[in-house]
Order: structure tokens, then C-alpha cells, then sequence
């Protein structure tokens, strides 16, 4: 990207009030999830004398049934769903240039196969996709990274497939092609920066989808497995005392809620500043 588009889009940008909130947000967040060991003691420390106790001074958010404190855990459990999102859109990110850029740019053969396996890959219900593979593979959060990252590269594909075909033709490739530049130096040099804006608000979009998978894939247990904290399985260890200790599981959700919320609406804000049909 260029400083000029740069500062339009961050002039765009800030006049979003509600994107503005969404970066406050993931802002935020990122930074209470960094500070973490600092703000607050041991996440799996035990103090029975102290279990269940409703949210006060000495608890903000309360404790739960072996007495540790649960905001203690939804700041470490942040760490936990950031590190996915980030991981997991990572590599569904990488994947998905690769074999778009090499779909649009080619083309012919070779975007028919890849559009095709694209074609494949989205008739699997992803969520059950995923939960086939863990099935056969020990639960872990390196795993769950993996794993979501590999079923959600598609639309990234298929976004910059789309972006490669109407700027291969374009004069500034033209160029580059008649004084000798090798395919793999216009791909990453040339093309790649100017089709790079809609996949950033994919992978904004992106971050958002992987903290609810997680978050879901921990609740049905199959995910980030205790005594590690994230917020999936702070919400299922809630459940059973739901009636009596409702903020075992209603904090943990609201991170969850804030947290997708501000990726959200940072992404809608971005998508609206980078489309030039949007008249300032």
C-alpha cells in the first residue's frame, strides 16, 4: 500500500465511529491478554476458602468451584483465543494467496483444478470437518490452530483469485513482463500489494470466526483442555452451577461477545474505507 492510500484509508477510517469502537476494542483487548501475568496472579491457583464467591472488590468477576479467580482466567483465556485467531487466520491467510494467486494468474488449467478442490473443500460443512479431524487426533491447542487454519482458507482463495484476474491484464504487468520480471516476482511484487486490501478485511473477519470455533470447540470439550483457561471451557466448568453462580458462565461469554463484536465491526469498518464506490 502506498503512504497516499494509507492515510485515506485511516481518514476513512476514523470517521467510522463504530469501526473506531471496534479497534478500541481489539486494541484493548490485545493488551489486557499481553498484560495479563502482570495484572493478575496464577490462573489455576486454588483457594477453596474462597470458591464460589460472587463478584465484589476483593473478586471483580467472582471465583469459581476450586476458588480461582475468574478474572484471572478470562485474561489468561484471552491470551489462549487471540493466539488461535491470529494463528489459525495466519495460516488459512498464507494458503489462501498462494493457491489464489496461482488460480488467477495462470489460469487455464491450473485455476480449474484449484477452484475445483476450492469447490470441494466448501461442500464440507467446516465445523463437522473439523470435529472429524480432531476425533482422530489428541486435543491440544496447537492442533486446534492447525486445524482451523487448513478448513478456512477458501474464501481467502477465492477473493484473491478474483483480485489476480482483473490486474494481470493491467498495463503496470504489462510492463513488467516485457523488461524479463519472472512470474514470482510479479505475483509478490507487482500484483499481490494492490489485491492485498480485500483480504485484509478477511483476515480481520477471519480472526473473529476462529475465536468462535475455538470457543466452541472447548465447550464440547474437544478443544483447549483445563486446566489451561479459555473462555470454551470456562463456559462448559459454568454450566453446572449456572443457577447459583450465573458468573461462571455470563463473563466468560461476554469476553467472548465483546471480543468477536470488535473484530466484526472493525472489519465492516475497514471494508467500507477500502471500497472506492463509498463516496467520503
Amino acid at each position: 500500500m502506498s503512504t497516499f492510500f494509507r492515510e485515506v484509508l485511516w481518514q476513512r477510517l476514523r470517521r467510522n465511529r463504530m469501526a473506531m469502537a471496534g479497534a478500541a476494542i481489539v486494541v484493548a483487548m490485545f493488551f489486557l491478554a499481553i498484560l495479563a501475568p502482570v495484572i493478575g496472579r496464577d490462573p489455576g491457583a486454588i483457594d477453596i476458602a474462597h470458591r464460589l464467591q460472587p463478584p465484589g472488590l476483593a473478586y471483580p468477576l467472582g471465583t469459581d468451584d476450586l476458588g480461582r479467580d475468574v478474572l484471572v482466567r478470562i485474561l489468561y483465556g484471552a491470551r489462549i483465543s487471540l493466539l488461535v485467531g491470529f494463528v489459525a487466520v495466519g495460516i488459512a491467510t498464507f494458503i489462501g494467496i498462494l493457491l489464489g494467486a496461482m488460480a488467477g494468474y495462470y489460469g487455464r488449467w491450473i485455476d480449474a483444478l484449484i477452484m475445483r478442490f476450492v469447490d470441494i473443500m466448501l461442500c464440507f460443512p467446516t465445523f463437522f470437518l473439523i470435529l472429524a479431524v480432531i476425533a482422530f487426533l489428541k486435543p491440544s491447542i496447537w492442533n486446534i490452530m492447525i486445524i482451523i487454519g487448513l478448513t478456512s482458507w477458501m474464501g481467502v482463495a477465492r477473493l484473491v483469485r478474483a483480485e489476480f484476474l482483473s490486474l494481470r491484464e493491467r498495463d503496470f504487468v504489462l510492463a513488467a513482463r516485457a523488461m524479463g520480471a519472472k512470474d514470482a516476482r510479479i505475483i509478490f511484487r507487482h500484483i499481490l500489494p494492490n489485491a492485498i486490501s480485500p483480504v485484509l478485511v478477511s483476515a480481520t473477519l477471519g480472526v473473529a470466526g476462529a475465536i468462535l470455533t475455538e470457543s466452541a470447540l472447548s465447550f464440547l470439550g474437544i478443544g483447549v483442555q483445563p486446566p489451561t483457561p479459555s473462555w470454551g471451557n470456562m463456559l462448559i466448568s459454568g454450566k453446572q452451577t449456572l443457577g447459583t453462580a450465573w458468573w461462571l458462565s455470563v463473563f466468560p461469554g461476554m469476553a467472548i461477545l465483546i471480543t468477536v463484536l470488535g473484530y466484526n465491526l472493525l472489519g465492516e469498518g475497514l471494508r467500507d474505507a477500502m471500497d472506492p464506490r463509498i463516496k467520503d
